[in-house]
């Protein structure tokens, strides 16, 4: 089986309908910390809450301020929204593609940590690089969930589309694949989301199992230039052909 390690967005969708479930790797190896964006959030605290929300005025923090244990639930694959998940455009796939998404897509959320696409979870704001009161979000989930990643992943081959900040989470001890997107010759940087996103869709869309079923699929608008190996790390870099 193919896992694909995604990041979160800054942008999230409100709302949600989804009934709550266990996280991957357990709630409880979470409480702590939630617990603490709990109390920071309700705390009144404004400049705290700017802070780690990261707005200037408070009438934005706003629309965040909720009981994230008592709200409601969205699927983690579907709360983002932003540009990696344009692109992605999760609605528009068919249900099997969906499934696809939610039971094999690692998203590394700033609060939540290691999550399935499936698993469902509130509408949140955690500035990227902030602390959560006294912990520090990579850290924490690098020290509780590396172990359980590890073992999650044994079996399966990688495609780590992550951004390169979350790679403070876990780092992949196995052989994987990352990508990298060139235009004119140039790595792209805002539309590397973008591309991430389009081919997250393409791997749903043909239900891709494997690194060697990776390698043979088609993406629009991508040609494969050069293959590099480093150590464990494979990186297949693309040209923009668009």
């Amino acid at each position: 089986m193919l896992k694909i390690l995604f990041s979160p967005a800054e942008g999230k969708k409100t709302g949600g309908k989804e009934s709550k479930k266990e996280l991957f790797g357990s709630n409880e190896a979470r409480q702590e910390i939630l617990n603490e964006y709990s109390s920071i959030v309700n705390s009144a605290d404004e400049d705290t809450i700017k802070e780690l929300f990261g707005f200037k005025k408070f009438s934005d923090s706003k629309p965040y301020i909720a009981d994230i244990f008592n709200t409601e639930l969205m699927y983690a694959i579907e709360r983002y929204s932003g540009v990696a998940y344009e692109y992605l455009d999760f609605s528009s796939l068919d249900n099997a593609q969906k499934e696809y998404l939610k039971s094999n897509t690692i998203i590394f959320s700033n609060l939540y940590g290691p999550l399935l696409g499936g698993d469902t979870i509130a509408n949140y704001k955690v500035k990227q690089g902030s602390n959560i009161g006294k912990f520090v979000p990579d850290k924490f989930y690098r020290d509780r969930f590396s172990y359980q990643l590890d073992l999650y992943l044994n079996s399966s081959d990688i495609l780590d589309l992550r951004a390169g900040y979350y790679d403070k989470f876990y780092e992949v001890k196995k052989p994987y694949t990352t990508l990298k997107f060139l235009k004119n010759g140039k790595a792209v940087s805002h539309w590397a989301k973008a591309y991430r996103g389009l081919v997250l869709r393409a791997v749903a869309q043909k239900s891709i199992n494997s690194m060697k079923e990776f390698m043979a699929l088609e993406i629009e608008g991508l040609s494969v230039a050069e293959i590099r190996v480093v150590k464990n790390k494979t990186e297949i870099i693309y040209n923009i052909t668009e």
